[in-house]
């Protein structure tokens, strides 16, 4: 019985050499290089500001300009609906709902093609995705990242944004791909 375990660790331990060594093709820099170069080439392609106005009172439609919302340039939103953040705003620790479509900027600036990568937006069979705003400390809200909470910073709950995420800021469970991503997310209230 020893034996057997033995040998499965030996066998699993080489795969996973095997798997790590398949990788070594590129550093972690050369892929934070990659992203940078994906984000930039994606967002030459619109008007970027590089503040939030200080107003807050964002430009909306398909046509506003993104703005970087992060001093570092890991989250740009482009707000197509801004929703009322006077009488609307997200509270600390409250459900917020949202549905989503995201696509890979990398395979994008690859092969020119903006193609979903995932969400859950256009189909009615999934269940909205949830997070506890500003609330990390829970696994339900820690895994979808801190960039698409960020907008519910600026904006009303019934908001409706495309937002330009990298990688550090997106999905927990995905940051060492360093892939950045383009979302188009619209927020809700519980229905409860």
């Amino acid at each position: 019985m020893k034996n057997i375990i033995y040998r499965s660790l030996f066998v699993g331990l080489i795969a996973l050499m095997t798997l790590s060594a398949c990788n070594n093709d590129q550093s972690y820099a050369d892929r934070l290089n990659d992203e940078r170069n994906s984000v930039n080439a994606y967002l030459a392609n619109h008007r970027v500001c590089m503040t939030v106005p200080e107003d807050t009172v964002f430009e909306v439609g398909e046509n506003a300009p993104f703005y970087r919302l992060d001093p570092d340039g890991n989250i740009y939103m482009q707000v197509i609906k801004a929703g009322n953040r006077f009488t609307d705003k997200a509270k600390a620790g409250e459900p917020i709902y949202f549905r989503y479509s995201r696509y890979n900027l990398s395979s994008w600036y690859a092969d020119g093609m903006l193609t979903l990568y995932s969400g859950n937006e256009n189909t009615m069979d999934e269940a909205p995705c949830t997070f506890n705003f500003k609330d990390y400390t829970l696994p339900s809200s820690s895994q979808w990242g801190y960039g698409l909470q960020y907008p519910l910073l600026f904006l009303g709950v019934g908001c409706e944004v495309n937002l330009v995420i990298k990688s550090q800021f997106g999905f927990t469970n995905e940051i060492s791909y360093v892939i950045p991503f383009l979302y188009h997310v619209r927020y809700f209230h519980s229905q409860i």
